[in-house]
Parts: C-alpha cells; structure tokens; sequence
C-alpha cells in the first residue's frame, strides 16, 4: 500500500507481472475511486464545457456518450485530461484524482462567462470500479445482464443491482475492452464484493496501481504528470485527435493553432531500448554525446516481451526507425524510435 493523491492505494496484490498478464488476457478489476468527478448544470452547461476543452462536445449527441479530452490553459499547455460524459440532465467530467483542486478552480475562474451554469464536486461520494480484460464483458453480463453487450466503446447506461444505483461505461484505461462502474461511496464495499463474486467463474483477480500503470504505458496511454502536464500541449503528446480547432473557441486554442502552423517545439515518441535495463521517468535520451529529451515513461513491456519508454524529442528524430539512445545508470543503451502504440488488442467486435 501507498500514499496516492491523499489515498491508500494498493500497489499490487500478488505481483505486478502476474495482474498485467490477468487483464491482458483474462479480467481484472480495480478500485479507482480516487478519479474526481464534476457535475455541470444549467441551460448553458454544453457551452461551458465545449469552452473548457479542447475536444468537441457536439460530437455526443444523444445522452449516455462520452468522449476523451484535456482542459487546456492559455499557452495551450495541458490543465488536466479527463472524460467527459453526456448524461440526460448534465455532464459529468472525470479528472485525476491529483487534480481535482486545480482542475475545481479552473473551472470555477470561467464560471462567471456562463450565466446560470452551476458545477458541482461529487468526487468524494462517488466511487468507481473498473472491470478491464478480454473477459469483462462475460463478469458485467452477469452483473447486470446480457444486453449490457450492446452497450458500444464510450457508450454508458444507467442499471441498479442488488437494489444498488450504478452507471456503466464501456471506457477503461488498460487498452482492453473494459467498463467502468459509477456507484455512491457508501455502497462501493458491496458492489466490489458483488463483482468479485460473480466474476470468480471467469478468474477475475484484484489489480493494483503497478499494473495499471504498466498497462496504460503498453497502450501508450498519457499519464498526468508524465506525458501532460501544464507546459506540454495534448498535440505535443500524441493526441492530436482529441483536438478540435475547427470548433469554435475555447481556452488554449490560438496557441494551438499558433503550434499547427509553426511546428511542433517537441513530439512524443516511442522507444524500444536493446539491453535488459530498463527505461525509467527523467533518463536523458541522447543521440550520440547529445542529450535531445528525457523520458517521461519507461518500464518492461510486459506482454510485449522487452523494454519500453515514451520520451520527448525534437520532431525531426521521431520517425519511426530513428536510433537514440537512453542513458541508463551512466551507460548509453541503444534504443529505436518506433510506431504507437506498442500494444494494440485485437478487436473482435
């Protein structure tokens, strides 16, 4: 167990490797209550958040969508990045559970430009719990029943199970198919026994924060902090395609565009290193004597089989192909630039 964003979380229950491999091929579920959650109301609560973000809220057009963004500020660094969920009477946003306090003022600080819009922090009577592997769909069956299989990639509904209230996402952060249940702090113990319990016939196990991070770097999947942070722009970071500018206006834009047009001042990339050292956060990438950027992530690829890492670099070394190195206790380990992700599941459906 560790200190997490003011939490005690687990790091691992069993080991790491072992709960890496049970959601790569099997299901996993983890306790991921400390996510903060917003509610915005109000007749003007859709131009707030299209204000807000850089993605494009029109695009859920119906209740029960939701779409993956970032908050960015006005030198188009990034604030936060969250999911934005459409519900009927709102919008719910999800942020990090490091952010919530940054991310509350933010909000609040451009509250005033959209009369009658009112938010609220449900962060603390909210828990959610994530169902993540190639067998979550068969654990949620049976929790909620077989027609939950209709349920899309970023589609939610609302269900009630054992006379507990919860809302369902087929959203996650493992790179698997997955779900993530919403339900109210006073009913989490109950509903994480309940999944438990109708889990077990698939081999469903409890997965800590070791192996979340493990596989979200697989899926190359930014992590706040890492790959984001208040002076990396989503664009910068390989999520360009969560970045609308043809919108309309919102916060960061102009530095956005001014980037677009300009060229981008560093690109994440990839990195395959040769030597069974491993990669990690703040290693110096280098191309011959020259440090040219630093790792943000690194680890073993688990399921790939090898070390990886993302890193910033200019963009005229992030070709796929491109030999680097990463300095690793003082010795220069090769490493190669290489496509993203580095895992990919297969979709069946």
């Amino acid at each position: 167990m560790v200190e997490f964003a003011g939490w005690n979380m687990p790091v691992r229950y069993t080991s790491t490797i072992a709960e890496h491999m049970v959601v790569r091929q099997g299901v996993g579920f983890f306790d991921v209550s400390h996510m903060g959650e917003f509610v915005v109301t109000g007749d003007h609560a859709k131009d707030f958040v299209q204000y807000m973000i850089a993605n494009d809220v029109e695009k859920l057009k119906e209740p029960n969508r939701a779409l993956y963004t970032q908050f960015v500020n006005y030198e188009g660094g990034t604030v936060d990045d969250l999911l934005v969920y459409r519900r009927e009477r709102d919008y719910l946003l999800v942020v990090n559970s490091a952010n919530i306090d940054k991310d509350w003022q933010w909000l609040n600080r451009h509250l005033s430009l959209f009369p009658g819009v009112k938010i609220a922090d449900e962060s603390s009577a909210t828990a959610l719990i994530a169902v993540q592997g190639p067998k979550a769909i068969e654990v949620v069956k049976a929790l909620v029943g077989a027609d939950v299989e209709q349920l899309k990639s970023f589609q939610s509904r609302t269900d009630t199970v054992d006379g507990i209230k919860i809302g369902v996402a087929r959203t996650g952060y493992t790179g698997e198919d997955g779900f993530e249940i919403f339900v109210h702090a006073r009913d989490a113990v109950r509903l994480w026994e309940l999944i438990e319990k109708k889990g077990q016939p698939f081999g469903i196990q409890p997965i800590g924060l070791g192996a979340r991070d493990t596989l979200r770097l697989e899926s190359c999947l930014p992590l706040y902090g890492h790959e984001l942070d208040d002076s990396t722009s989503p664009i910068e970071a390989a999520r360009g395609w969560t970045v609308k500018l043809d919108k309309g206006d919102f916060i960061g834009r102009d530095k956005l565009i001014e980037q677009k047009e300009k060229g981008l001042p560093k690109q994440l990339v990839g990195l395959v290193t040769e030597a069974q050292a491993l990669p990690r956060q703040g290693y110096p990438i280098k191309l011959g004597n020259k440090e040219v950027g630093r790792v943000t992530s690194g680890s073993q690829g688990i399921f790939v089989g090898h070390p990886i890492a993302l890193g910033f670099v200019k963009p005229e070394l992030a070709q796929p192909g491109q030999n680097l190195a990463v300095e690793i206790r003082g010795t220069d380990v090769p490493a190669r630039v290489v496509p993203l992700p580095f895992y990919k599941r297969n979709r069946t459906k």
